[in-house]
């Protein structure tokens, strides 16, 4: 039978090993981010008779809440909120140089009065004019926003049908919870672009300013598709730090309120939270 001593002597030589650096201590596993649920977040939704999901993720505490986990995993096409991205490639390809790049209206008429006339990025971005933003595309070509879809690892990465509509009609998909994520690195300047790139794009995204917080935003509403897909993504900075989010929701047969409803669920939510007013 073994001695206490011999028992003890594996364990000595290991510490041994240990402290002369022949052995690496195992690092500490990353922590994981924190994660919840908030299933009350429905009365939201149901209010406009839609079915949605809702992902948020606070910076500063790494933690992120979601109402709906199963859809905020789900792909969906972006429509609108895909011209963060046609931004980026834009600028960083060169075809157009700086934020008021005029692209001029060709004269077609369109059902919003606002799209009728000149445009440049940073005005077509808050307006949501789709006919600018499928010219940019049309002088990126497929070949480079390929080139930079697979680089950023946007959604499925599949930019299958027309260069000026893929992310209408095409093949193109992404979840909330992928929004989330490419906003994170869109902020933190982690995105396969130039700083300047990045900075013109979070610049033009920003659509209210307060004393307390600055709320960014890209919505988005796919009308091509079987079912109506809302979105409303972005983030709210306030005093040291950001909280990122995405909404998301269809109907089939949606109303007057489902374009107006992307914005009060998801300014409800942040009210709740006390992010905004």
């Amino acid at each position: 039978m073994p001695t206490n001593r011999a028992r003890c002597l594996p364990g000595l030589f290991f510490l041994a090993m240990l402290l002369a650096g022949c052995i690496k201590p195992i690092p500490p596993a990353a922590p994981v981010p924190a994660s919840s649920t908030r299933p009350e977040w429905e009365k939201y939704f149901q209010a406009f008779n839609v079915t949605g999901g809702f992902v948020l993720y606070d910076l500063k505490r790494n933690q992120t809440v979601r109402y709906n986990p199963e859809r905020c995993a789900t792909r969906f096409i972006p429509a609108s909120t895909f011209k963060i991205m046609n931004a980026l490639v834009g600028l960083e390809t060169g075809v157009i140089p700086d934020a008021d790049y005029v692209i001029k209206w060709d004269g077609t008429h369109y059902e919003i009065p606002e799209w009728n006339r000149d445009h440049t990025l940073r005005t077509a971005m808050q307006n949501s004019v789709v006919w600018y933003y499928q010219e940019l595309a049309r002088r990126v070509g497929k070949e480079k926003m390929q080139q930079y879809v697979d680089a950023v690892g946007y959604g499925n990465r599949d930019i299958s049908g027309q260069i000026d509509s893929f992310w209408l009609d095409g093949g193109l998909r992404i979840s909330p919870d992928e929004q989330v994520d490419f906003l994170k690195r869109l902020y933190q300047g982690k995105l396969p672009f130039a700083a300047r790139t990045m900075d013109t794009v979070k610049e033009i995204l920003v659509l209210e300013k307060t004393a307390s917080y600055t709320l960014s935003v890209k919505t988005g509403w796919a009308q091509r598709v079987s079912l109506q897909i809302g979105w409303w993504v972005g983030y709210v900075e306030t005093q040291g730090n950001v909280v990122i989010f995405a909404n998301n929701f269809e109907s089939g047969s949606p109303d007057a309120k489902f374009g107006p409803a992307r914005e009060e669920i998801t300014r409800s939510i942040l009210r709740e939270l006390g992010l905004i007013r």
